[in-house]
């Protein structure tokens, strides 16, 4: 099979050749750019491309063709127009994380240095507006900063939660007909996912609204999460107008891709922890479901595109409702987290969902020794490979802290298992 097919048979429920691959190919599925720069140095040399760092929230590294090839990795991602933080991923320039990781980034992407050492962002790149994002000293990656005004409680509008949510626009569209055109070219024979813009209903990572130069209504993370229980009315409000947006792009992105795209991620909106469940399951079936449905079933009637949701921690309750919403694929199989024993995940609902993730967990076994990994990695594949369904990527992104010979005894598990 190549790479494509292998994707195909996997989402299909047939047993692959070998395992299908991801990693790089959307923003809960990626590597941190020193952990890429790493890796490049390692499997290609000193004379390997630059790491680029293509989505600077996380400060996740590009995995180019090169870098994929060598790793074996079957998937490439469709990315939205800008970035988290308002702009394009152009006009690249040499930077150097805290580290000492030489890497390129995009042209707006400008910091200037915090009051603890690290780097403060900026939307759009923009550094006459306030700061939208923090990276600690030594850190890895940026925190949003809460800059929602004081609410004032009689003049709440949920347009003012809608300023990022529109119809794509020309420039979005330009960008997306490139992405056909890079496709037909370089990645015929790739497995093809794409991260569909304006879809997450309640992402609390853009809830914040890094990408805003001055956001309005409810903007702070604690303030967000009470407004679902105490203004659920105003919660729809913002939901439903969002979805209409949200309806009108799928038609258009399904009428620019067709059959080039295998899978859609829709969203990235977290509804477990580590012990249990973020809410309850009559709240979810209130608030989230019914635009859930309405998007998957859109997605499935217009197209033959699978619909990928994303939701860290303990959501084995909630997964009978992910599926009865129209879900296809879960993602990122937090097997340490409550309820979540793989065993039972592939037994309970292997008919029903593609497993995206969980080959390895990122807090704590990513830390001990090769051979740890090695051996939970070849478990887990074992496990959610069998009759296929399952495409290997770790517990969320690989951070980059991570020591380089526990990320490749992490490939040579995979490479293995399909011998």
């Amino acid at each position: 099979m190549n790479a494509r097919e292998r994707l195909r048979a996997t989402l299909g429920h047939r047993q692959p050749d070998r395992v299908c691959v991801d990693f790089g190919g959307t923003w809960i599925s990626g590597i941190h750019a020193s952990v890429v720069h790493r890796l490049k140095q390692r499997l290609l040399g000193p004379g390997a491309p630059p790491t680029r760092v293509h989505e600077p929230y996380q400060m996740l590294g590009e995995v180019d063709a090169g870098l994929r090839a060598a790793l074996g990795v079957d998937v490439v991602g469709v990315w939205p127009r800008t970035n988290i933080f308002g702009y394009e991923a152009t006009g690249w320039k040499p930077f150097t994380l805290f580290d000492g990781t030489p890497c390129l980034v995009p042209g707006n992407f400008n910091v200037t240095p915090a009051p603890d050492g690290g780097w403060l962002m900026y939307p759009e790149g923009d550094v006459a507006a306030p700061a939208s994002g923090h990276m600690p000293k030594d850190g890895y990656f940026f925190d949003a900063i809460i800059r929602q005004p004081p609410l004032d409680e009689s003049r709440l509008d949920p347009a003012d939660n809608l300023e990022e949510f529109s119809l794509l626009k020309e420039a979005d569209l330009a960008h997306y007909r490139q992405q056909v055109a890079w496709l037909d070219q370089d990645a015929r024979d790739s497995g093809v996912v794409l991260l569909a813009p304006g879809t997450a209903f309640g992402d609390i990572a853009l809830v914040p609204a890094p990408f805003l130069k001055h956001p309005k209504g409810i903007r702070d993370i604690s303030e967000w999460y009470m407004a679902t229980a105490e203004r659920p009315d105003y919660v729809q409000a913002v939901f439903e107008r969002q979805c209409e947006y949200a309806l009108k792009n799928l038609e258009t992105l399904i009428g620019l891709f067709g059959d080039r795209v295998q899978v859609v991620v829709t969203t990235g909106t977290d509804f477990g922890t580590q012990g249990g469940l973020f809410i309850s399951i009559p709240a979810y079936r209130k608030l989230f479901q019914p635009y859930h449905r309405r998007l998957n079933d859109f997605i499935h009637e217009h197209s033959n595109w699978k619909t990928f949701i994303h939701s860290c921690g303990a959501v084995a309750p909630l997964i009978p409702e992910f599926i009865a919403a129209g879900f296809d694929i879960l993602n990122p199989v937090q097997c340490s987290a409550a309820g979540m024993d793989p065993v039972q995940l592939k037994r309970n609902f292997g008919r029903d969902l593609v497993f995206w993730g969980g080959c390895v967990n990122t807090q704590h076994t990513m830390y001990e020794t090769p051979e740890a990994v090695y051996r939970e990695v070849r478990e887990r594949i074992d496990i959610f490979n069998r009759d296929g369904g399952f495409v290997c990527n770790a517990v969320h992104n690989i951070q980059g802290n991570s020591p380089v010979e526990n990320v490749l005894a992490m490939f040579r598990a995979i490479h293995d298992s399909g011998k």
